[in-house]
């Protein structure tokens, strides 16, 4: 099983609709004995809160079901606990390699590097469009699956 842990700042939108919209791929696809998902936060402000009311709007006008959320911040475990750990923003990767240690086992993604994008996933808890978040992580989830499921073979 490959698991995966999807980062953002706050963990209240773009790591959390990654997780679900995630998980919602890999089931119809059929590929829910093959990975699992999960997300969190660099930082703590959020710990504790539910997803971003807009981010649930988003996932619910999309079909895609989500459960209840709590915001939680990553801890150096989830470095041995997962085998892909993907940022959605240059600020998350640093924070990630500052509290979880150097990569030393080549599990740090970014986000829309999947498809071959240096920027940033857009933050929607600054630009207020959960649209473009949304088509910025489901392309780069497609991609993500594909070459994540072929590269774990």
């Amino acid at each position: 099983m490959i698991k995966v842990l999807f980062v953002c700042h706050g963990n209240i939108c773009r790591s959390v609709m990654a997780e679900y919209m995630f998980r919602d791929k890999i089931r119809k696809l059929g590929l829910e004995d093959r990975f699992c998902a999960d997300s969190a936060a660099t930082s703590r402000e959020e710990i504790g809160n539910e997803m971003y009311p807009p981010a649930k709007s988003m996932l619910t006008k999309k079909g895609i079901p989500f459960g209840h959320h709590r915001a939680r911040q990553i801890v150096r475990e989830d470095y041995d606990r997962y085998d892909i750990l993907v940022g959605m923003d240059d600020e998350n990767m640093y924070f990630m390699r500052r509290m979880l240690g150097e990569d030393t086992e080549g599990k740090f993604r970014k986000m829309l590097q999947y498809i071959g994008l240096e920027r940033e996933v857009a933050d929607p808890w600054y630009t207020g469009d959960f649209t473009q978040t949304y088509e910025d992580l489901d392309q780069s989830l497609d991609a993500m699956i594909r070459i994540e499921a072929e590269a774990f073979s």
